[in-house]
């Protein structure tokens, strides 16, 4: 089986560049593209990067490119990738997604029955079983998927499985909640440190406190879950356990933290709880109902993040324009403290009251949306 591979992380449209930090800071080599970062690796870069990368939608082995303007050409390109370094004879391959842009293939079923009828052909041919006769798929599995872009196709393998926004601690997530990996980006994407103060006064589920808690004590956010590589054969238990024992090493668990979330609505504390609970930090974020209006603090320098409801999400226009003023007001006498704010509002800056200092496009989902930023001055305590 392979010893090195060439791989990619995808992301959402506009966390591209926070992706590759954490892949550079994780000590690899990468490269940085519209919607994924490249870099190559082993065994262990597929478990590290699986198990440390908090902004990242999955980790996918690229089996291979080439151009595909036909079908023929197509299924002559996937027949000629090396499969035997990767499927065992009695592998499950589902072909589970084809995404064609901008190209002249473009029927994605076809694309990805073709693709199907490429790999059993090679599969046969190398495990010497007739034509006409089945492959029996009753091992592991290895999703393939298929890219085509631009008449440029690109044929991996998930090595993730479920997306890895899904940590394990969501218990309940209510309404309209952000997704863990989106929530981390932005706190990555702030000014926030674990030595600051952190409120999420729209905290909803807990979502944006639980990452801060794990990002302060680096807790890596895969830790709780399992992955689809694990499954495979050819991946060596011993060597995913001992990445798994290296991260937890390097948590620092006795870390002090000042993370606090407060919302509106009760039930939803209750689930941030619960959230929190599972996550293992109840004992490091305090949760409080409470109206946004009543926030009030005496310390300084820290960091409000906070995804409102907004029209999309769970109020009527006129109820989000209250919000919004109200959350300028409140803020205001905030002045050390930075703000970033998520809305899809294109309009916030009006009703909240003040010009962000810096506005940055992102994607929740599909949803165009923007980080309205706002940095706090700076003071040194003595000045206080």
């Amino acid at each position: 089986m392979k010893q090195r591979f060439n791989l990619i992380a995808t992301t959402a449209a506009g966390l591209e560049a926070v992706v590759g930090r954490e892949i550079k800071d994780l000590g690899i080599e990468r490269q940085v593209e519209n919607g994924r970062v490249r870099f190559q690796g082993d065994l262990r870069t597929i478990a590290k990067t699986n198990l440390w990368l908090r902004a990242a939608d999955r980790v996918k082995i690229v089996v291979g490119e080439f151009p595909a303007r036909t079908f023929e050409e197509l299924f002559q390109g996937v027949f000629a990738l090396d499969w035997e370094n990767y499927l065992p004879l009695g592998a499950k391959f589902p072909v589970a997604k084809a995404k064609c842009v901008r190209s002249k293939l473009h029927n994605e079923p076809s694309v990805q029955a073709i693709t199907k009828k490429a790999i059993v052909k090679k599969l046969q041919s190398y495990f010497h079983r007739p034509e006409g006769v089945p492959l029996q798929e009753t091992g592991p599995e290895f999703k393939i998927e298929v890219s085509i872009h631009k008449d440029q196709a690109m044929v991996m393998i998930d090595t993730t499985g479920e997306s890895l926004f899904k940590r394990g601690y969501r218990t309940n997530k209510g309404g309209a909640p952000i997704k863990e990996n989106m929530a981390a980006a932005i706190i990555m994407l702030s000014n926030w440190y674990p030595d600051k103060p952190f409120i999420d006064p729209t905290c909803g589920s807990g979502t944006f406190c639980i990452e801060a808690a794990m990002i302060g004590m680096n807790i890596a956010p895969g830790f709780n879950r399992d992955f689809a590589f694990e499954a495979w054969p050819w991946v060596e238990q011993e060597l995913v356990e001992a990445v798994r024992n290296e991260a937890d090493a390097e948590a620092n668990y006795d870390r002090e933290l000042d993370i606090m979330g407060s919302d509106i609505d009760g039930r939803m504390i209750e689930i941030a709880q619960n959230n929190a609970l599972e996550a293992g930090l109840a004992d490091v974020i305090k949760l409080k109902q409470m109206r946004l209006q009543d926030l009030k603090t005496d310390k300084i320098n820290g960091v409000i993040i906070s995804n409102p409801p907004y029209g999309e999400r769970l109020l009527d226009d006129k109820a989000v324009d209250i919000l919004y003023n109200e959350m300028g007001q409140t803020f205001s006498p905030l002045k050390t403290w930075s703000k970033f704010i998520l809305t899809s509002d294109e309009n916030f800056e009006v009703k909240y009251g003040t010009v962000a200092d810096k506005k940055r496009k992102l994607y929740n989902g599909t949803l165009r949306v923007d980080l309205y930023q706002y940095f706090g001055q700076r003071v040194k305590r003595s000045e206080m």
